[in-house]
C-alpha cells in the first residue's frame, strides 16, 4: 500500500513540475492531455477569432488579461478564420447545461466552443488557467482537450460594503476574481447598521446621513476605543449601473441586498419616523466608546445586532416600496435580497402600533409579525417580477410564498425551506464564512471564528437529509464577505484566498472527483497566480 501511495506521489510529482501550468481550478469534468508534451505558442501575432458579435465579451476579457499581466494582447477579429489561433464559438446542444463548453488546444489552435455564450466565457477561463504563471511575451500552452460543465446554477460570493465601503475599482477587481474562479453571482450587501451605501433619488438623506457615521470602534467588539473619524461613502445609481454591466459582461448576476426589517440603523438615522420610537436616542453598547452626539438617532459606530428596526407601518412600507422601485430600476437581476436576519422584536413587544397591529392582524406573535412583514414587501417585489431571497430567519413566523432562502445559521433552515419545496442557497457559517481567520493563531483581527481552507472544500451543499427530489430545491451555495474587520481591499483579497478557490470547486465540479490530495498540489500553483494578481492571500492550512 505504501509503495502504491508513493508512486502516486512520484507520478503527480512529475506531471506537476513537468507541466507546472496546467492545474486547472474548479477541475474540469473531463481533461486529457495530449501525449509528447507538445505545446502551442501564443503572443501578439496569434489572432482570437469570434463567431459571433455575442462572443465578444469574452475575447476582450482575454485580451484585458493578457495586457494587465503579461503585456500584449492579441488581434481580435469578429469572423471564423482558419488560421491558427483562439477561435470562439457557441455549439448549441439541448442535452448541456447552460455554462458547458469544450476546449481544445493543438497545432491548429485553441478552439472553445459553449453551449451558450457563458459557456465560452468559462472556457476562456480555462484556457487562463492554462498559461504559464510567469509574465512573458511568449506563452506555451499544452495540447489539451477539455469537456466541462458546471455542477449548480448558483455560485456565490458575497461582499458587504456597508460595515466597510469599498471603492469602485475595487468592486470590478473583486468581480474579476470571482469571473476567474467561474462564480457566476455577486451579492452585493449595500445597508446596514454602519451604513447605506447606494443612492436612492426619492430620499437623498440615506447617503447624505446614513451614508457616514461619526466615527468607528478600534479594536474588537466592543473596542478599545474610537477613532472619532467621520467614515462613509456611497455608490451613485451611475455608478451602481456601471458595476451592473461590468458583471454581466463576466456573466455575472449582481443580487443587491436591502436589510429589513432589522439592520436599519442608518435608514433610521436618515429618517427617523421609520422606526418605532423615533423620538428615543439611538442605543449603543455600554463598553463602546462613542464619537460625537450621543442625542438623536445615528448611524452606528461598532458592530453587532441593535434594537432599532423598521416599524411596520405604511408609511415605512410605502418607504420601502419607493426604495425598490428604484433599485429593480437598476439591478436586472431576477432576485431582490430583502435580509430579514437578526431582527430583535423588543421595540415591537414594547410598541403600542405594533401590539395593537397584531391585533388587527391575528398575529400570535413578534415572528409572525416579521412574518407578515416579509410576505407584504415580497408580495410587492413579486408585483415586480422579481423573486426575494431571505437569510434563514424569514422561515420563523411562516416562510414567504415564493421566496428563496439563503441558509446561514447552519444547514437547519436550508433542509427545512426545501422540504417545503422553496429554493435554497447555502451559506453556513461553519464553512463558507470567509470573515473567519484561516490559521489559529492570526496576526491579523478578525471577527474569530477557524476555517481553513481544507474546511472550506470540505463542504458538501447537498444536506444529507434531504431525498433525491428535495435535493432539487439546492440551487448552489455562497461565502459571505463581512467586512467589520476588513478596512482595506488587501484585507478582503487575504480573507477570500485561497479559500475562494477552494469553493469554486466545491460548486462546480463533479462531487465524485473532489480530492483534497488532488486539489492541494493544484493549489499550490494557483498561488503563482495570485502573486501575478499581485494579490493578497492567506495561508494553505491542511488540517480540517
Amino acid at each position: 500500500m505504501k509503495k502504491n501511495t508513493l508512486f502516486v506521489i512520484l507520478m503527480q510529482t512529475f506531471f506537476f513540475s513537468g507541466f507546472a501550468q496546467v492545474s486547472i481550478i474548479p477541475k474540469p469534468v473531463n481533461m486529457v492531455m495530449a501525449d509528447g508534451g507538445q505545446s502551442l505558442t501564443i503572443n501578439a501575432k496569434t489572432p482570437v477569432t469570434v463567431a459571433e458579435a455575442a462572443l465578444q465579451s469574452s475575447a476582450d476579457f482575454l485580451n484585458d488579461y493578457l495586457v494587465q499581466y503579461y503585456g500584449f494582447l492579441l488581434k481580435s477579429r469578429v469572423e471564423k478564420s482558419g488560421a491558427v489561433g483562439v477561435h470562439l464559438s457557441i455549439k448549441k446542444d439541448g442535452n448541456q447545461t447552460s455554462g458547458s463548453y469544450s476546449l481544445s488546444v493543438d497545432k491548429k489552435g485553441v478552439r472553445i466552443r459553449g453551449n451558450d455564450a457563458a459557456g465560452v466565457f468559462y472556457g476562456v477561463q480555462t484556457l487562463i488557467q492554462l498559461l504559464p504563471s510567469a509574465k512573458s511575451t511568449s506563452l506555451s500552452v499544452p495540447f489539451v482537450t477539455v469537456n466541462d460543465a458546471p455542477r449548480f446554477s448558483y455560485r456565490g460570493m458575497h461582499l458587504d460594503v456597508a460595515r466597510h465601503f469599498f471603492p469602485v475599482s475595487f468592486v470590478k477587481k473583486y468581480i474579476d476574481y470571482l469571473a476567474l474562479h467561474k462564480f457566476n453571482y455577486f451579492h452585493w450587501h449595500l445597508t446596514d447598521d454602519q451604513g447605506w451605501r447606494i443612492e436612492i433619488k426619492k430620499y437623498p438623506k440615506l447617503t447624505q446621513v446614513g451614508g457616514y457615521r461619526n466615527g468607528t470602534v478600534i479594536g474588537h467588539f466592543p473596542g478599545t476605543g474610537n477613532d472619532n473619524k467621520r467614515y462613509g461613502g456611497f455608490y451613485t445609481q451611475e455608478e451602481v449601473k456601471e458595476i451592473v454591466n461590468y458583471a454581466a459582461k463576466r456573466y455575472i448576476t449582481v443580487v443587491p441586498e436591502i436589510e429589513m426589517p432589522g439592520h436599519a440603523s442608518a435608514a433610521i438615522a436618515a429618517y427617523p419616523e421609520l422606526s418605532c420610537f423615533p423620538n428615543e436616542s439611538t442605543k449603543f453598547p455600554p463598553k463602546t466608546v462613542w464619537a460625537g452626539d450621543t442625542t438623536r438617532k445615528h448611524v452606528q459606530q461598532t458592530w453587532g445586532v441593535f434594537e432599532d428596526v423598521f416599524v411596520p407601518t405604511e408609511k415605512t412600507f410605502a418607504f420601502l416600496q419607493d426604495v425598490i422601485d428604484e433599485v429593480v430600476n437598476l439591478f436586472p437581476s431576477k432576485y431582490i435580497h430583502i435580509g430579514g436576519d437578526e431582527c430583535p422584536k423588543d421595540n415591537w413587544k414594547r410598541s403600542e402600533f405594533c401590539q395593537q397591529l397584531m391585533k388587527e392582524k391575528g398575529l400570535k406573535d413578534e415572528h409572525e409579525l416579521q412574518s407578515y412583514f416579509i410576505q407584504r414587501m415580497e408580495k410587492y417585489i413579486n408585483n415586480k417580477g422579481r423573486t426575494i431571497i431571505g437569510w434563514d430567519e424569514i422561515l420563523e413566523g411562516g416562510l414567504a410564498p415564493n421566496a428563496m432562502v439563503m441558509s446561514w445559521r447552519g444547514e437547519e433552515g436550508g433542509i427545512a425551506a426545501a422540504k417545503q419545496s422553496h429554493y435554497v442557497i447555502m451559506t453556513p457559517g461553519s464553512h463558507v464564512y470567509f470573515d473567519h481567520s484561516q490559521v489559529k493563531q492570526d496576526d491579523s483581527l478578525t471577527i474569530g471564528g477557524y476555517t481553513t481552507v481544507r474546511k472550506v472544500y470540505s463542504y458538501e451543499p447537498v444536506p444529507r437529509q434531504l431525498s433525491a427530489a428535495e435535493s432539487k430545491y439546492v440551487m448552489g451555495a455562497q461565502a459571505n464577505v463581512w467586512s467589520e474587520y476588513m478596512e482595506y481591499p488587501s484585507k478582503v483579497e487575504y480573507q477570500v484566498f485561497p479559500r475562494m478557490s477552494a469553493l469554486s470547486e466545491v460548486l462546480w465540479s463533479p462531487k465524485q472527483t473532489r480530492d483534497w490530495n488532488d486539489f492541494e498540489p493544484r493549489l499550490r500553483e494557483q498561488l503563482k497566480r495570485y502573486d501575478l494578481w499581485k494579490a493578497h492571500y492567506g495561508p494553505v492550512v491542511t488540517e480540517m
